[in-house]
């Protein structure tokens, strides 16, 4: 690729990875001065055409490093006559293996040097098969409405047919107290009640369930029934949890269909004055610690269904008096909610099991924490109700494990049960080593190599870090920073992670021309076949030195107007990483100091890399690869992402996650929605996000990510209520109003999690949820004269326009 000719496409689809610029300034000053950060959004798993990877999983195990550890790729330089090859990252010479040395010639190259496999990924051949994954119902029982539980049951039964036969299942129910199911039990349903209001350790629970290893009891443990053969040794907890509580669908499927049918809500009496004594934490708390003692290497799902707050035992996040409310943002902000600290640091602790497997013992002095490892076993919260249910709490041990986040309003929702199903989504059989198996992977770690010049400064999304320390991890730390190795958990082709990078070449010495900048991405991950891969990404990019400095009296962005920088600029994965950036800073920082962040960058921005004369806003001009930029800023400052009004904590937290682990296209529709207008003057068309879109005649489609809306212009709802669109005359109306529905069930198709659709007209209750999203072009201000078209917004917020006459005015400021 030439410099100059970015081809974003291209690069997204050889190496799954989008960067903010794709030729970099040469030094640390000039890498500050370009305000947006140099990072990149990978998504480890994306899958690659043939072209640009091998077609399947290479069974072997990668040639890696003697020195810094990176895995052989195309950039290495290679001496034939002598067998060795040059690290790019630390420039040590490697000798090749012998199998590699006795037939690599310039005509005969393994895959991993063949120029476009610039991605490849391997099957490690050292590390046992665990077998196919398990999954762990967790299902709240404390439901309000009767038909709830009856709905989840019909998902559940439904997801049971998807899973493949051989992966694992259990079952745990939980309300005031916490039931775990033994599967193995063929002639009842056997079920062993632990008390609510306690937090069990691994081996408190195989006590509690009667599988201690003792070697009386290795006969129990034999699901037929039969007695062990002689001399054979005792059966340790963990087995015996594996084959009495943990049992393949193909053995177990009919018995838990039979318990999802028989749930009953919760016995317990609960006074009208009071909530329910909801057992979440210490459910989730058993069903860990079940995980962690029968396969702690074995990739998992605890998989959490639940309909509303904690109230009792640890986790708990609110009281169980009804005249006491739910933390709201205010509280939060005056720090004014007991409960939630604590709450915080209970599910952060789940996260890491070597801190949940041994309990605090007060007699000994604190024991240094354990380093951290990536979870195999993955936590995902489906919330499904009208109330808060803790999201905000447990959206740290979600992270930390690489789960799944789904709220709704009821278990019978659409965005709930297709959202569910799509978990078990599998590869079609026809692809090489993958068909048949599930999209998602598990125990998924990601390590960044870099070339001396530059260094990692932090990611963000959803990670855990894994403190790797060495010479190419910054002092400036972005997000989670200090490390250049993180714990990824639960990953699917979807997960995307924000990678910063730290400039810190000084700029007295200046590159040499031709010198290139590496990065390589290593992902190890546990296949739901049960097998160990590590795909390596290596990228390859220039480097720009500094222009000379400006002669008194130009202008400060001189130099830049045909700058290679300039020129490489993506601004949409630029937008994602700002705006992952902005959510992370809004856990420590006010919302109000987030916004002011965002607004001094984008001033700075244009400063830089606009073409204007001093002090005349009038000559202010953004380039095509800049164009687009301040509008998505616009539309993040009004995001949900960081205003909060009109949302509870839960739904903040949730949306924010969302955000910091979708993909670039995804999370671009996130920030700013699309439009399409339907109308009879031709076929759909992209309409401006804008209020002067709205007309009766026409019909809308909005994409939010979250939500998708379709609203009927006034006149056309009048004329379908007349039942225009029933007659045959009218078979044009009738495609028009089919049109936008057909268009909404394909974005919804390919969606996770589902969006809630929504069908309404214009005036109607409903199209709140487009007028939000629409730049406030025409308002009730505007309107006094009588001027403008469109539909009136009823906002003090400033439209695009005003927003653009300010930052051309700061911007252009000596």
């Amino acid at each position: 690729m030439q410099e100059g000719a970015w081809d974003v496409s291209q690069l997204e689809d050889m190496s799954g990875t989008r960067l903010s610029f794709h030729c970099w300034p040469s030094s640390r000053l000039e890498a500050a001065r370009c305000v947006v950060p140099l990072g990149a959004l990978y998504t480890p798993l994306k899958k690659l055409p043939v072209s640009c990877a091998p077609p399947q999983a290479m069974p072997y195990d990668p040639v890696r490093c003697s020195s810094c550890h990176a895995v052989l790729n195309p950039y290495c330089q290679v001496d034939f006559r002598s067998k060795l090859w040059n690290c790019p990252f630390c420039l040590t010479r490697n000798h090749f293996p012998p199998h590699y040395a006795e037939n690599i010639t310039e005509t005969n190259l393994p895959a991993e040097l063949i120029p476009q496999y610039t991605t490849c990924e391997y099957e490690l051949q050292n590390v046992p098969d665990q077998g196919p994954p398990c999954f762990l119902f967790v299902i709240d029982t404390c439901t309000t409405a009767k038909k709830e539980l009856g709905e989840l049951a019909d998902s559940l039964t439904q997801a049971l047919n998807l899973m493949p036969p051989d992966s694992r299942v259990g079952l745990i129910t939980y309300g005031t107290n916490v039931s775990v199911y033994e599967l193995a039990s063929e002639s009842i349903s056997k079920a062993y009640i632990l008390r609510g209001n306690k937090e069990y350790a691994p081996g408190k629970v195989g006590e509690l369930l009667g599988c201690t290893g003792r070697p009386g009891q290795v006969a129990q443990q034999q699901p037929n029934g039969a007695a062990p053969a002689p001399n054979s040794p005792p059966v340790g907890p963990g087995q015996q949890v594996l084959e009495r509580f943990l049992l393949p669908v193909s053995e177990c499927s009919f018995l838990v269909e039979s318990i999802l049918e028989d749930l009953r809500k919760d016995p317990w009496p609960v006074p009208n004055d009071k909530r329910p004594a909801r057992a979440t934490g210490c459910a989730l708390s058993v069903a860990l610690s079940m995980s962690h003692l029968a396969i702690p290497r074995r990739g998992a799902r605890v998989m959490l269904f639940t309909a509303g707050p904690c109230t009792s035992g640890p986790g708990a996040m609110v009281s169980r008096l009804k005249e006491e409310d739910m933390r709201s943002h205010a509280d939060l902000a005056k720090k004014a909610e007991p409960m939630f600290q604590p709450a915080c640091e209970f599910y952060a602790k789940l996260a890491n099991p070597a801190h949940h497997n041994a309990p605090p013992d007060k007699k000994k002095k604190k024991a240094p924490p354990p380093p951290p490892t990536p979870s195999y076993h993955v936590v995902d919260v489906f919330a499904c109700s009208l109330d808060q249910v803790g999201m905000l709490e447990m959206s740290n041990l979600v992270e930390a494990t690489g789960g799944l986040m789904v709220l709704g309003d009821s278990f019978g929702q659409s965005v709930f049960k297709e959202s569910l199903l799509r978990v078990f989504n599998r590869y079609p059989d026809d692809v090489p080593q993958d068909g048949g198996h599930l999209f998602m992977a598990t125990g998924a770690s990601l390590e960044v190599f870099t070339s001396r010049e530059f260094k990692v400064s932090g990611a963000i999304g959803p990670v855990t870090s894994l403190n790797k320390q060495g010479p190419n991890v910054s002092d400036l730390e972005v997000g989670k920073g200090g490390t250049s190795a993180w714990g990824l958990g639960g990953i699917d082709p979807n997960t995307t992670v924000a990678i910063y990078f730290d400039v810190t070449n000084p700029g007295n010495s200046p590159m040499s021309e031709g010198k290139r900048r590496y990065i390589q991405f290593l992902t190890k991950y546990q296949h739901s076949s049960g097998k160990t891969r590590l795909r390596a990404t290596t990228l390859c990019g220039g480097w720009h030195n500094p222009p000379d400095p400006p002669k008194d009296g130009a202008p400060a962005n001189f130099g830049m107007q045909q700058s290679p920088v300039k020129m490489s600029f993506d601004q949409e994965a630029a937008a994602v990483l700002t705006a992952r950036m902005a959510v992370s800073q809004t856990e420590s920082d006010e919302v109000a100091d987030v916004l002011r962040w965002v607004d001094r960058s984008l001033i700075r921005l244009c400063s830089k890399f606009a073409d204007y004369r001093p002090d005349d806003p009038s000559s202010f001009r953004l380039s095509p690869e800049f164009s687009l930029y301040p509008q998505f800023m616009f539309h993040l400052r009004r995001s949900q992402f960081l205003q909060l009004f009109n949302s509870s904590p839960d739904e903040a937290a949730y949306y924010r996650y969302v955000l910091t682990r979708e993909n670039t296209t995804n999370s671009l529709v996130m920030i700013q929605p699309t439009l399409l207008s339907y109308s009879f003057n031709g076929p759909p068309q992209p309409a401006l996000l804008d209020a002067e879109s709205v007309r009766p005649d026409t019909i809308l489609l909005l994409d939010t990510f979250f939500q998708v809306v379709v609203i009927h212009g006034e006149t056309i709802a009048a004329w379908r209520e007349q039942g225009y669109h029933e007659q045959e005359e009218h078979a044009a109306f009738r495609s028009l109003l089919e049109a936008p529905q057909s268009d909404a069930i394909l974005i919804m198709d390919s969606r996770f999690p589902v969006p809630r659709y929504i069908v309404s007209d214009q005036h109607k209750s409903e199209a709140r949820f487009l007028m939000a999203k629409l730049n406030p072009s025409v308002t009730h201000n505007s309107n006094l004269d009588g001027g403008g078209g469109g539909a009136q917004v009823n906002t003090d917020d400033v439209s695009l326009r005003v927003f653009m006459e300010h930052l051309m005015k700061l911007a252009v400021q000596q």
